[in-house]
């Protein structure tokens, strides 16, 4: 990814947590995150975030979708003994669309299909306020709603680099040219 699209995603990010009214310092505006997952197609696949804490314990996170914008199907599996990240989603502004294991179908979801492979469909529509729970080793995929959205995460501590993504096209660390 060039770094005037960085800088770009970064300043969108900004945006949305001013309307979520997420104060941020300095330094952590300095650390967002903004993954492309090696697709270069941000506008459709794509995911800014901010992570507060991630100790061997605990992780908190803020992230940002843009408008139907997708974080790609994986899940979080077993690392040095550790059964899998357990996370909570709490959406602070817009909705959600989450896709998770379990009863569902490609052709009843809100939310729309991703440019990615994707192989879960039990949809849970988060508004603002509203939280769920994915086990560890759970399939899941998620997408902002037509106005974005900006989700908290609480979890077990987070090794975004060992997850496995269904789509083998994904690299999970951004290279930033």
């Amino acid at each position: 990814m060039k770094k005037e699209v960085y800088d770009l995603y970064v300043k969108k990010a900004l945006d949305f947590y001013l309307k979520a009214n997420i104060i941020l310092t300095d330094k952590e505006k300095q650390s967002i995150e903004v993954a492309d997952f090696g697709l270069n197609n941000l506008e459709n696949v794509g995911l800014q975030l901010i992570t507060y804490v991630n100790t061997d314990r605990v992780c908190a996170k803020e992230m940002v979708l843009l408008p139907y914008q997708t974080c790609p199907e994986h899940r979080h599996v077993e690392t040095n003994g550790n059964e899998g990240k357990e996370e909570t989603f709490r959406c602070r502004y817009g909705k959600v669309y989450l896709y998770v294991e379990g009863d569902g179908s490609k052709e009843d979801i809100n939310g729309k299909l991703p440019q990615t492979s994707v192989t879960v469909f039990k949809e849970i529509v988060l508004s603002a306020g509203e939280q769920y729970t994915i086990m560890p080793n759970t399939l899941h995929w998620f997408q902002g709603g037509e106005n974005g959205a900006v989700i908290s995460e609480f979890s077990t501590h987070s090794t975004d680099e060992t997850d496995i993504f269904t789509d083998v096209n994904i690299i999970r660390e951004p290279v930033i040219e």
